[in-house]
């Protein structure tokens, strides 16, 4: 991935194609349609409707489907969005890769990322992950221009399917791509070479620290794995 951070603003619902042209690290600004949902029994429920136990309440085939809690209100026989937040993803995972498959999406996000399995889903239809901004509300929430449709209103208000217009709503960071690539497999795999590393370094400064604190006084408590702290003399 180059080092310089693209940025695209682009239609959503994303198609296949357009969701090819991103790269992890690239930023997004979003116009257009989306469907946000922020419930455990809502994923559950798409996935009966994969297996033909009720229609979907909407259409999702290629849908840009997103991880955002939202807080609403009804009156007067009207559905009110007043703010959008991300939810964590990972929560999601062991219903995510049937999802992608079943109604080939084409974008999904959150914050947090997704798994392996829900990566190689994603590889096969053309979908990116975008990773929103936590706490980043009032930002999110600007950017919606209107209610478009609202599925399950048996469902708490949050767990609803809701399709809204949006208008430059991000950034968001192409967190995982349509070709394999996770920032979030990076960071780990980043932060795993250095542990080793990281630990020596906690462990001198430990040993240093009680070397130089005068005889009889308490070291500092240890990192945890390193057997803690102890007193100069005790057992």
């Amino acid at each position: 991935m180059s080092e310089d951070i693209r940025t695209h603003r682009m239609r959503f619902p994303l198609s296949a194609e357009d969701a090819r042209q991103l790269r992890a690290g690239d930023q997004v600004l979003m116009d257009g349609e989306i469907v946000v949902t922020a419930g455990l029994p809502t994923h559950a429920r798409l996935l009966a409707c994969l297996d033909g136990k009720e229609a979907l309440p909407m259409d999702l085939r290629g849908a840009s489907l997103f991880h955002l809690g939202s807080f609403s209100r009804e009156a007067d026989g009207r559905f009110e969005v007043l703010y959008l937040n991300p939810t964590t993803s990972t929560r999601f995972n062991p219903y995510m890769p049937r999802l992608v498959r079943g109604l080939e999406l084409h974008a999904v996000g959150g914050k947090g990322g997704l798994d392996e399995s829900s990566l190689a889903a994603m590889r096969e239809t053309g979908c990116v992950y975008l990773s929103f901004l936590g706490g980043g509300c009032a930002l999110l929430s600007q950017a919606v221009e209107e209610v478009l449709e609202v599925g399950w209103s048996d469902m708490l208000t949050h767990y609803r399917l809701v399709r809204l217009r949006v208008r430059g709503l991000g950034p968001v960071t192409v967190g995982m791509d349509a070709h394999g690539a996770s920032l979030y497999s990076r960071a780990q795999s980043q932060a795993s070479a250095r542990l080793d590393s990281i630990m020596q370094d906690l462990r001198a400064a430990r040993l240093a620290a009680d070397a130089a604190a005068p005889a009889g006084a308490a070291s500092a408590p240890g990192p945890a794995g390193t057997g803690g702290g102890r007193r100069n003399g005790s057992s």
